[in-house]
């Protein structure tokens, strides 16, 4: 055993991830035998999570959904720029009763009633009132500081929505601060063009002179681009959320901040060669449908700019999370989900299910139940008979009155009786050793070579000392087991109970009667050998006409045939009378199937004759029929009468039960 030691860091399980094979193969073994296949079957678990246990993609998508609607709605642009327009309308009320107070002989009264002039003149909206009072000065030395005040509070706001918490460390924006960012965006920008050139560039550098304006603290320059992309693609969404006058209005407010800092041209070529690098970012992409709008009137308390921004930022996290999980695109992997977001989004809870669910398929691949093969997940030959021994679980739970014994169990029984006596091991023998026997010849040689005297305190063993147990063979039973493979199968409900049967006789043969034999051999137009994971591939049905039991019958003859010195029975399941047989079109050319409803005589007598051919082999005959069409009993009253075999009229959903039991029964 060995034993792997690390730091513990809160998100290792201590138990294990607590999920067992067998429930994994309860929750998907209907989706496979349905013909989802393997892949399908995953993708659906995955979707729906084990109930009870963890919750699945769709559960953590409605969460997302439901995070993500509640975050638009806390959005409300609209009175964040409605507060601007009412600090404005302070303000400009202040200057006016200043410059009111300027009347009749007072020098300034000219100068005065300019000013008002100028003041009624002003545009309507925040951005342009704002930007034309830029060049205007105050009379009123109040009202002149607290619009320095203001300008001063949403240069930082603007800063902050395109640069995330950039001006966090400064106080009130001073000119050496203003040239500071400045400077920073110049450099980057460099960074940038040198990069794009090929040439060398001083990264450390950079964050050594201004780290401290990126509190994600990012190591390299492609992660502080990645950083400021994905900002600057949360503000051209929200930009693009808003109605026409909003965003007309938001647009002027930073334009007319940006261009007093002297920032805006740096502003520009950064936001260029960030759509350029992170193209697939939702660049200008409103907000989804169903969303409330920034500034619709329906959101909470009025938010700053920066704010709205990271409330954006934070629900394109949640788009990037949702489709991770949506898988709805080529190679998608549960890999994909950021889980540092999805904690942030959900929390620690909805990790936790995010992991078992990425532990789920590789459980399975490890255990080999499934393998890859080309990108894609199949049930491998392992995993048809784990599945066929969960569903021999199943019945013989059912079956639990019936004392039948049946268990999941490694042994291979049933090959031989011990007799009582034992036989010398001879070279090649396989067989259980009886070691009492086998001891005791050891420690009678070892007396005899000595003489006589007591025996070494060590005995040795040899090949001549060795004795099997002796036994008595078994009869061994081959069975053909013939499934109808018609498109009336799933229709009507009796494919994946057949299948499941199907798969639970063959892993009760494997494991407890390894002597016998087992056939499966599916028929529609045509009958053909099937392998157990056939019943476990995608999609196994054809749309095709015919139930050729005539054909069925044949080919279970012809491998019959090749057990000699076994006891020989064929189990068909079946829910329709035969329609199609074998017909001959010339000695070059291999038999064609010929289709007819209402069945013709001919394909009836056919049908009989092959069947009464499999009897006089020596084969018994157990015919199941789902359903009780007039047609169909008739037929099966004459095949059973002809052939001396057993028809019984059967639910699906007792087919496992009965079937396996009667096995069982007979096998004793």
């Amino acid at each position: 055993m060995q034993s792997r030691y690390e730091q513990w860091d809160g998100s290792q399980d201590p138990f294990g991830p607590d999920l067992d094979i067998g429930d994994i193969l309860d929750e998907i073994s209907d989706d496979i035998l349905s013909g989802y296949g393997a892949q399908s079957a995953m993708r659906r678990l995955m979707r729906r999570g084990m109930p009870g246990r963890l919750g699945g993609l769709d559960d953590l998508r409605r969460r997302l959904e439901a995070r993500r609607r509640r975050a638009s709605r806390e959005l409300n642009l609209e009175g964040a720029m409605a507060e601007v327009r009412e600090r404005l309308d302070e303000i400009l009320a202040q200057e006016r009763d200043w410059l009111a107070s300027r009347t009749g002989d007072d020098p300034r009264a000219e100068d005065a009633r300019m000013r008002e002039s100028f003041l009624d003149t002003l545009p309507e909206s925040p951005a342009g009132a704002l930007k034309e009072l830029m060049d205007y000065q105050f009379t009123n030395p109040a009202a002149q500081q607290a619009f320095n005040d203001l300008v001063a509070e949403l240069q930082k706001e603007i800063l902050d929505a395109h640069f995330r918490n950039l001006t966090g460390g400064m106080g009130q924006m001073t000119p050496g601060d203003v040239a500071r960012v400045r400077e920073m965006l110049a450099e980057l920008n460099a960074m940038v063009a040198a990069r794009e050139r090929g040439e060398e560039y001083d990264f450390p550098g950079f964050m050594e002179r201004y780290g401290d304006m990126f509190p994600e603290h990012p190591r390299t320059l492609d992660e502080l681009l990645e950083v400021l992309a994905k900002r600057m693609a949360a503000m051209s969404r929200l930009l693009a959320s808003l109605s026409p006058e909003q965003r007309r209005q938001l647009e002027e407010l930073a334009q007319a901040l940006l261009s007093d800092m002297d920032l805006a041209f740096e502003m520009d070529q950064l936001a260029g060669e960030l759509r350029a690098l992170a193209p697939h970012l939702p660049w200008d992409m409103p907000l989804g449908d169903g969303e409330d709008l920034p500034g619709s009137g329906m959101g909470g308390q009025p938010v700053p700019l920066s704010a709205a921004v990271g409330a954006v930022e934070a629900l394109s996290d949640l788009d990037e999370l949702e489709q991770a999980m949506a898988g709805d695109y080529p190679g998608a992997s549960l890999d994909d989900v950021d889980e540092e977001k999805l904690r942030r989004a959900l929390g620690d809870d909805a990790v936790s299910d995010l992991r078992r669910l990425r532990q789920i398929e590789k459980v399975l691949e490890e255990s080999g139940v499934v393998t890859r093969q080309k990108g894609k997940l199949e049930v491998s030959p392992r995993g048809a008979r784990r599945l066929g021994e969960r569903a021999l679980v199943a019945v013989f739970e059912r079956l639990r009155t019936e004392n039948a014994g049946v268990h999941e169990t490694r042994d291979a029984g049933g090959a031989a009786e011990p007799t009582g006596a034992t036989r010398p091991w001879r070279f090649g023998d396989t067989g259980e050793i009886a070691v009492q026997r086998s001891i005791f010849n050891a420690v009678l040689r070892t007396t005899s070579a000595g003489g006589g005297s007591r025996p070494s305190s060590q005995v040795k063993l040899q090949p001549d000392d060795f004795e099997l147990v002796e036994a008595e063979t078994r009869t061994r039973t081959a069975t053909a087991l013939l499934l109808d493979l018609s498109f009336s199968m799933p229709l009507r409900g009796h494919w994946l109970p057949a299948k499941r049967m199907a798969l639970a006789l063959h892993a009760l043969i494997e494991g407890k009667y390894p002597q016998d034999k087992l056939y499966l051999i599916g028929f529609s137009d045509y009958a053909r050998r099937l392998q157990p994971t056939d019943l476990t591939a995608r999609a196994p049905l054809e749309r095709v006409y015919g139930t050729n039991m005539q054909h069925a019958f044949l080919l279970a003859r012809r491998l019959l045939g090749e057990e000699p010195r076994a006891s020989k029975q064929v189990i068909m399941v079946t829910d329709g009378e035969p329609t199609a047989h074998l017909m001959d079109v010339g000695p070059e050319r291999a038999p064609e199937a010929f289709f007819s409803w209402p069945p013709t005589t001919e394909t009836i007598h056919k049908t009989l004759a092959e069947a009464m051919h499999l009897a006089a082999s020596g084969v018994t005959l157990n015919v199941f029929m789902l359903e009780d069409a007039p047609g169909l009993v008739n037929f099966m009253e004459k095949l059973g009468r002809l052939t001396a075999g057993r028809v019984f009229r059967m639910d699906s959903q007792d087919l496992g039960r009965f079937i396996l039991s009667d096995y069982v029964r007979r096998r004793m």
